[in-house]
């Protein structure tokens, strides 16, 4: 389970305001990539976000969204997007870090002076930085964030769903499910499909 190992080694170290970072929608074959950062503050974190702060994966959807509004009101959050014409422009890969840098920035101020982030790339942010692989299974704080990140994502591809119905994407968050797939051939490529991603170019361009 996540704990503040690496949150309390940061404030040992001086930094008064560490943040956590976290992405989701890196995989899927439509829709944006979210990145959620969260700052949690030790003492007004309740028995309820201690022990059920987890990798959000593991967690089920009704326990995801109860968290997500007790981080609302107990910690500081952002949210960055980075959308599927930055996803094909830049890659998927940088696609993330910039929703990464656009999260931080939307926790506004006082800013982190510390940044932990899942995955084994850094973001170019105006902070040390430190990432820590399979973070949301070790910090509290990267936890947090993968809960903000994958409930915000969820979101908002419902919102989606209903733009472009037929898909799926209330329920597979626009991943290569068999429905998602039918619904591709039957339907065809809409403008949230990430045109870069072998599947969707696959059809576009037949051999």
């Amino acid at each position: 389970m996540p704990d503040l190992s690496f949150e309390r080694e940061a404030w040992r170290s001086g930094h008064a305001i560490v943040a956590g970072i976290d992405e989701a929608g890196r995989g899927p074959w439509a829709g944006p990539v979210v990145a959620g950062a969260v700052i949690l503050d030790a003492d007004r974190l309740g028995g309820n976000l201690r022990r059920g702060l987890d990798d959000s994966k593991k967690l089920k959807p009704a326990l995801r969204n109860e968290l997500f509004e007790e981080l609302g009101k107990h910690a500081r959050t952002g949210v960055g997007t980075a959308s599927v014409t930055e996803i094909d422009t830049h890659n998927i890969l940088q696609a993330t870090l910039l929703a990464m840098k656009r999260a931080i920035a939307d926790l506004g101020r006082p800013a982190p002076g510390f940044a932990l982030v899942d995955g084994n790339r850094e973001p170019a942010l105006d902070c040390p930085v430190r990432t820590v692989v399979k973070g949301d299974a070790k910090s509290l704080s990267i936890a947090a964030a993968s809960i903000v990140a994958k409930v915000t994502r969820d979101r908002l591809m419902a919102e989606l769903d209903a733009l472009y119905p037929g898909y799926g994407w209330a329920r597979n968050a626009g991943y290569g499910t068999r429905e998602h797939q039918s619904a591709l051939a039957d339907l065809g490529v809409t403008p949230e499909h990430r045109r870069s991603f072998a599947p969707i170019r696959k059809m576009l361009s037949p051999e």
